[in-house]
């Protein structure tokens, strides 16, 4: 085996200059133009996540932000830029390929704690200095974590609504998705969508609390209450959207254009009324959410997937809070219908499963077939099943 020092796949910043693979990205400029941005705003730190403003675990090439920054392109990690240190934290499963995929811009640190992020930010910047982030970016959960590993620094933790990475990305950011949002078909959905909100308005009803309205962040939430599909992430059949349902009305807030007709006939069949879906523009979530909030309302929503952007508008009095929405609650739970085409499914992907092993069996012996090439070979068995709408994530395919 090789000495590690010899390792080319690798980046080296002790040598002057530095070894860096050709996997790896240089981020100079970008970092430097992040910087100018910075300054401009007064920021002295400034934190870039994973995710997108729904808390996605997979996100579309248009929220790979920490991706474009730093050149690493696994699915978890944080990044924090000052004017003179970048850093990478990211847990054990990525730390090869962020030596693979960094320059020596970046320091790699081998953690996920926000403890650790916090106590690198203190040592970076200096006593009143301003921490900023994206409200949007970040769950209630994650922003209480960083103003606690703040809290008495004598740094503020300042929420910025202009993401300065998307200011330096400009027109080289990739385009909103335009993709046909669908209904699914009635016989694939266990029960109406009318059926669905009037469960959801019922457990409102019954609740101690009394909300009068529900938050949906989550895209899988509103994409199970409406019985819709698309594809804004890959391998996810979602679409970007929040909802607001109250006892006598519902908002969906979605990029309306891109709506099937069927959709959009299923969604407006029932209006005027209480069973009538609003269409609203995707970006005035906040500020309709602001607005509906004065008045005497009580506004249920689930902490794990809404932001801090959106939280934030909400007078505290005026939030009932669990870590889930009632809806995703609903979700998990599978009617018989529902159990009997998950059973289905299953039963043709087994199916493509086994006719991949067979092949297997042929192809190996005759040297036929590598990693790569048996990946795909499954993936087209999948596609030929009945009614595949591809698979759920990108074939994880390794021998030996």
């Amino acid at each position: 085996p090789q000495a590690a020092s010899t390792r080319t796949d690798i980046r080296d910043c002790s040598t002057d200059p530095p070894y860096l693979p050709p996997t790896a990205t240089n981020t100079t400029a970008r970092l430097a133009a992040l910087r100018d941005t910075m300054r401009a705003h007064g920021v002295h730190a400034y934190i870039v996540p994973s995710t997108d403003a729904h808390m996605s675990e997979y996100i579309a090439e248009r929220d790979a932000r920490l991706g474009w920054l730093t050149g690493f392109t696994g699915s978890a990690g944080t990044g924090v830029v000052t004017q003179d240190k970048a850093a990478l934290w990211t847990d054990s499963r990525y730390w090869t390929q962020a030596e693979r995929q960094l320059d020596c811009n970046w320091e790699l640190q081998r953690t996920t704690w926000i403890e650790s992020i916090g106590l690198w930010i203190l040592e970076a910047v200096p006593m009143g200095g301003n921490i900023s982030l994206d409200p949007f970016l970040f769950s209630i959960d994650t922003w209480n974590s960083y103003s606690q590993a703040l809290h008495g620094s004598g740094r503020n933790l300042v929420p910025i609504e202009t993401n300065l990475v998307d200011q330096v990305w400009g027109d080289e950011r990739p385009s909103s998705p335009s993709g046909t949002i669908y209904s699914l078909p009635e016989a694939f959905t266990g029960s109406s969508w009318q059926e669905k909100v009037a469960g959801i308005r019922q457990q409102m009803e019954q609740h101690v609390r009394r909300p009068t309205a529900v938050l949906l962040s989550g895209l899988e939430e509103t994409a199970w209450l409406f019985n819709l599909r698309g594809d804004d992430i890959p391998y996810n059949p979602v679409f970007y959207s929040y909802t607001l349902l109250t006892n006598t009305s519902i908002s969906l807030f979605v990029d309306k254009r891109r709506l099937s007709v069927e959709a959009q006939g299923s969604l407006q069949a029932g209006c005027p009324g209480p069973l009538c879906v609003e269409l609203q523009e995707y970006g005035q979530a906040r500020a309709h959410l602001q607005r509906y909030a004065q008045g005497n309302v009580t506004i249920w929503l689930g902490t794990e997937y809404t932001t801090y952007g959106l939280y934030g508008v909400i007078p505290q009095e005026k939030l009932l809070e669990d870590s889930y929405s009632p809806v995703m609650m609903a979700k998990a739970v599978k009617n018989s219908k529902e159990q009997e085409l998950l059973r289905a499914a299953h039963r043709r992907d087994a199916v493509a499963v086994i006719q991949y092993l067979l092949w297997l069996e042929k192809m190996v012996p005759q040297g036929q077939v590598d990693e790569f090439s048996g990946a795909q070979h499954i993936d087209m068995l999948r596609w030929a099943q009945k009614y595949s709408r591809g698979p759920s994530f990108q074939s994880i395919s390794a021998s030996g």
